[in-house]
């Protein structure tokens, strides 16, 4: 299946392709997905990966490939991902119009159907 489920801005898609260029290995995508953690009960995941599972749902946002699971779909419809640069360095921040509660460092979230499995230690 291929449709755009969430969107890189222009600063994303550009620190995603140097960091592509960085790694060893060849067909590589990004994948993108949520699991339960965090203090509000769902962490986000970004990482690099080139073995596809059947479930899996891919687009191209400006020649990056992005893959995202099919559990992880749902949650992550409409999401926006940017790259911010600062004095202290830069980190991906993630605009997710579907959490109603976010937790300080924005890494973890939950929605109106999904409360995930917040961390014990929080």
């Amino acid at each position: 299946m291929s449709f755009m489920i969430l969107t890189l801005t222009e600063a994303a898609n550009h620190r995603v392709k140097e960091m592509m260029a960085e790694q060893e290995g060849d067909n590589l995508f990004l994948r993108v997905g949520v699991k339960g953690g965090g203090c509000t009960g769902l962490t986000y995941g970004m990482g690099f990966d080139t073995e596809l599972k059947e479930d899996d749902l891919s687009f191209e946002d400006d020649g990056v490939k992005v893959v995202i699971d099919n559990e992880s779909a749902p949650l992550l419809r409409d999401v926006t991902i940017d790259f911010k640069q600062n004095m202290m360095g830069g980190g991906f921040k993630i605009d997710n119009p579907n959490a109603m509660v976010t937790c300080g460092c924005g890494s973890s979230f939950k929605t109106a159907t999904n409360a995930g499995t917040p961390s014990k230690d929080c």
